[in-house]
């Protein structure tokens, strides 16, 4: 009894005393956002037809639908085309803030607004990895992956807190504003108004405790809270990861074509699943290839989940999922589903391979940085300059009288 209540005590200071994995929450943090970011970036041009009045999937069966599912989306609160551009502008600048960590903690209620508004408007647009996506916006929220590579940690360390500033004040003002028009108007389902009135509550607790009581007891209070909540995020980040493996390789052997390679060699021969004909006619030429690549992805997708306990092999599968995922990137034109993947799998990097990747980034953008800051040296000029004319004398005292 004594063992197993030390070990209790162990796990819960273990769970509630630091957010375990700062830099594996940080890199899902900048993965999944710049996915996102730069996704609609590449469809700003076909957003009206993905997203906006223009799509095949109008406003007024959205509207129906989401009257059945009780989804949330903010592109149905009205269908002046004002408010769709109004929408897409805040959900580009929001994943825009996230990449870069700056006030993390409301940028990440934004970011799954945005993400939850466009994904919603039409639900029959997207592949996999926008329902990665989609489910990782809102886990983002329940953690603190700002703790490294953010601007919220360099502002933490040069002034002592990261809710310095009246950005913090300001942005929690709109967003309040916003969420009362949509409670007034009822927009929210009872559980979306539930889950955003407690967003917004505790994120003006959490702004009063640091600035009026940085170091007492219910900024140690909070700190246990949030470290509880962030570790169970990451937990359900890593059982998602597993589950979508899981599935998908016991899905896979259920049936006949990844077993006759079909599955594969197919999708190789298609047009819009071609972005390189020639390496893909290669591939799919050689059927010792098209099996080792069947058979390999389906048995590294059914042993990952077996494995994360074990450090070595789940290293190797994991670099060779990430492989593979750069290879769906290159071979089937699939960018944003692999980088979305990538992402996900980033949350069992070891920490050490992390932290000395960003040494290297921080060295190369240290040396970036002074190769910009160097003074330009002149070059010397080819003849010596003339020299300098000598002053007048100055006149004599005779010839002053003179």
């Amino acid at each position: 009894m004594r063992r197993a209540r030390a070990a209790a005590r162990g796990a819960l200071g273990h769970a509630t005393g630091r957010a375990l994995g700062p830099y594996q929450s940080a890199v899902v943090r900048i993965g999944f956002s710049a996915t996102w970011l730069f996704f609609l970036l590449r469809e700003y041009p076909n957003r009206h037809e993905l997203y906006g009045p223009d799509g095949p999937w109008s406003w007024a069966l959205a509207r129906r639908l989401i009257d059945s599912n009780h989804a949330f989306t903010l592109l149905l609160w009205t269908d002046s085309q004002v408010w769709f551009e109004l929408v897409y502008a805040v959900a580009v600048l929001s994943s825009a803030l996230m990449v870069l960590g700056w006030r993390t903690r409301a940028m990440s209620v934004v970011f799954m607004v945005g993400v939850l508004s466009l994904q919603n408007r039409s639900v029959f647009v997207g592949d996999g990895g926008d329902n990665v996506v989609h489910l990782m916006a809102m886990y983002l929220v329940l953690t603190r992956c700002a703790q490294v590579w953010s601007l919220d940690a360099r502002r933490a360390r040069l002034r002592g807190s990261a809710a310095q500033g009246a950005a913090g004040p300001v942005l929690w003002a709109v967003l309040g504003a916003v969420f009362a028009y949509g409670a007034v108007t009822a927009q929210f389902g009872y559980g979306w108004l539930a889950a955003f009135a407690a967003l917004w509550v505790a994120g003006a607790l959490w702004w009063m405790v640091e600035r009026y009581e940085p170091h007492g007891e219910g900024r140690a209070l909070l700190d246990v809270l949030a470290n509880l909540v962030h570790n169970a995020g990451m937990l359900v980040i890593m059982a998602e990861v597993c589950l979508i493996y899981a599935t998908a390789g016991w899905y896979k052997i259920q049936g006949s074509r990844w077993q006759d390679g079909t599955a594969l060699y197919y999708p190789l021969g298609l047009d819009s699943f071609s972005p390189w004909p020639e390496v893909s006619g290669v591939l799919a030429g050689s059927g010792t290839v098209v099996m080792l690549l069947s058979y390999g992805t389906v048995v590294v997708q059914v042993a990952f989940p077996f494995t994360v306990f074990h450090r070595r092999i789940k290293n190797v599968l994991l670099g060779v999922m990430i492989l593979e995922h750069a290879g769906i990137a290159v071979l089937l034109g699939l960018p944003f589903f692999s980088a979305a993947m990538i992402a996900a799998d980033a949350v069992f990097l070891p920490t050490g391979f992390l932290v000395g990747l960003g040494g290297v980034v921080s060295r190369a953008r240290s040396r970036w940085a002074a190769a910009l800051t160097r003074a330009p040296v002149t070059a010397e000029p080819l003849l010596p300059a003339a020299p300098a004319p000598a002053p007048d004398p100055a006149p004599s005292p005779a010839a002053e009288a003179r």
